[in-house]
């Protein structure tokens, strides 16, 4: 794919244009581009170079959830980690949270169901946070789009479960696989 040039560039103007499509990056790609819209290039004094390869190896945070619902010491010890992995990385991940592997796998294909449908039916979905309460779905392709410098090569869907889940007929068809039964198996995760 080309890059264009970044002369003469209005970003404003451009991620206007692109976020009124309500279409994100993957109706550019459904589209065929064979150039890559400026406001996915980080420009050359932006990009991080500090001549060193970055480390292959990363810990990250894994933070086990066995007992934290029988043993009210291990629930303490829980939520400091907790505490400690979003202060040092924003992110952690979760094992022995009680949720089946079928169920992930579920909500996966609900996922990939939702970003594959026709666009048309995703732009219903495509909103932006405007201050006028909180939606229980929302997507759109970048929550930054008009504060980073850069826009990422993302399309991104939002849904709060805490603490008011939302109802099944809050959220796009495709995202409704197995909803009962993970809310209430998440609902003991979020109380962490």
């Amino acid at each position: 794919m080309k890059q264009t040039s970044l002369q003469n560039y209005d970003r404003k103007s451009e991620l206007t244009a692109f976020d009124e499509t309500k279409s994100g990056v993957k109706g550019l790609v459904d589209a065929g581009i064979t150039t890559l819209p400026r406001i996915f290039i980080v420009p050359s004094c932006e990009s991080p170079n500090s001549g060193e390869p970055p480390s292959p190896e990363l810990n990250l945070p894994i933070i086990d959830l066995y007992g934290i619902n029988e043993d009210p010491v291990r629930r303490k010890e829980v939520i400091e980690q907790v505490k400690n992995a979003l202060g040092s990385w924003g992110f952690f991940q979760m094992v022995n949270h009680g949720i089946p592997d079928s169920m992930l796998e579920e909500m996966k294909k609900g996922v990939l169901g939702f970003f594959e449908q026709d666009n048309e039916v995703k732009k219903e979905w495509y909103r932006r946070r405007d201050g006028s309460g909180k939606p229980k779905f929302l997507y759109n392709s970048n929550f930054d789009l008009y504060s980073a410098s850069v826009t990422n090569w993302r399309d991104t869907f939002y849904c709060p479960m805490a603490p008011n889940p939302p109802q099944p007929h809050e959220l796009p068809s495709a995202c409704r696989v197995n909803y009962t039964n993970g809310v209430s198996i998440n609902l003991s995760v979020f109380t962490v």
